[in-house]
């Protein structure tokens, strides 16, 4: 009897033993002690530098604050708001970034993919120079677009005052027809080499009996990109332009250190207004651009909600 009981009890610390290890290994099985260890410096970093700022610019908007002294306004800022016309025009200029800029970003890249997978000269140079200006930073794309833009000296008039079109040159960046295409053309330029590169990957990706079976049909590349390679790159392509359509929405970098804003409005953006009304132009009111950055804030989150409900898909391509 007493080796049966010795047995028993060794059977069972054996099983609590194997239990707690089963426990330790699945994360689903942890314990709250082993959860805020692993999760606790995340959250703390995550409510410090994110979910604080973003409760307070929301709590800061019902006030008007002028140094340490705020007074509470209610709703007054988000009424002053709907009266201001220089916010609605960054409103109308953000939207255009917005909803044309990725249709460019996605286009370029999904072309200059295509450009590779079909073999073009030099296509390994042609890879990473192309990939090149994502690796820059905004500060350098900007100046250098700046000299590419500048009226006297810069290479575009150069060279059409070099091909008899000097009609055609302009002041890209003062004109406010045209400042604005110009900002958009030159963010298309930084990140259309990431677009390439995961149009790339998704074609490679691309099932090759498909692709064998239209060349067998004597399908041209124009017939097979339409009928065949855009509609099974479609989540792709879908995923591409929310994440672009996201970035423009809270685009700033390029459009201050290029124009500012100006001239004359034509490129100002919610985010530069926001930085022009809190610390710009010494109004010394942090309450008004909380205001702005809490409206914006909530047509974002609600843009990308429509747009994933309008142009996600619902049957699933497999392959």
């Amino acid at each position: 009897m007493p080796d049966a009981i010795s047995l028993q009890t060794t059977a069972k610390s054996g099983e609590a033993k194997a239990s707690s290890r089963a426990t330790l290994a699945d994360p689903r099985r942890a314990t709250r002690l082993v959860l805020a260890i692993f999760l606790g410096p995340a959250l703390l970093v995550y409510c410090g530098l994110t979910a604080y700022p973003a409760f307070r610019t929301i709590y800061d908007s019902f006030f008007t604050i002028e140094g340490m002294d705020a007074t509470f306004v209610g709703l007054g800022n988000y009424r002053d708001l709907m009266g201001d016309e220089t916010f609605w025009v960054a409103v109308r200029n953000t939207f255009i970034w917005s909803f044309v800029a990725p249709v460019i970003d996605v286009a370029t890249g999904l072309l200059l993919a295509l450009a590779l997978y079909a073999g073009v000269p030099f296509a390994r140079f042609l890879r990473v120079a192309w990939f090149t200006p994502v690796l820059l930073s905004y500060v350098v794309v900007a100046i250098l677009w700046m000299w590419i833009y500048n009226y006297d000296w810069g290479v575009l008039n150069v060279m059409l005052r070099a091909v008899g079109l000097g009609d055609l040159a302009s002041s890209w960046l003062g004109d406010p027809n045209l400042a604005l295409a110009a900002v958009i053309v030159t963010h298309a330029w930084k990140w259309a080499g990431f677009n390439m590169v995961v149009c790339l990957a998704a074609i490679h990706s691309l099932p090759k009996e498909v692709l064998e079976a239209s060349d067998l049909d004597n399908c041209g590349w124009g017939a097979k990109l339409r009928y065949i390679i855009v509609p099974m790159l479609r989540p792709t392509l879908l995923s591409l332009y929310i994440l672009s359509f996201i970035g423009k929405m809270k685009v700033f970098d390029l459009v201050w250190i290029m124009t500012q804003g100006g001239p004359l409005w034509a490129t100002e953006t919610v985010s530069t207004y926001v930085y022009k009304r809190a610390f710009n132009w010494n109004t010394f009111d942090l309450g008004y651009p909380s205001a702005i950055a809490t409206v914006w804030f909530l047509v974002v989150c609600a843009a990308v909600i429509i747009l994933n409900r309008v142009l996600g898909s619902r049957e699933r391509l497999e392959y």
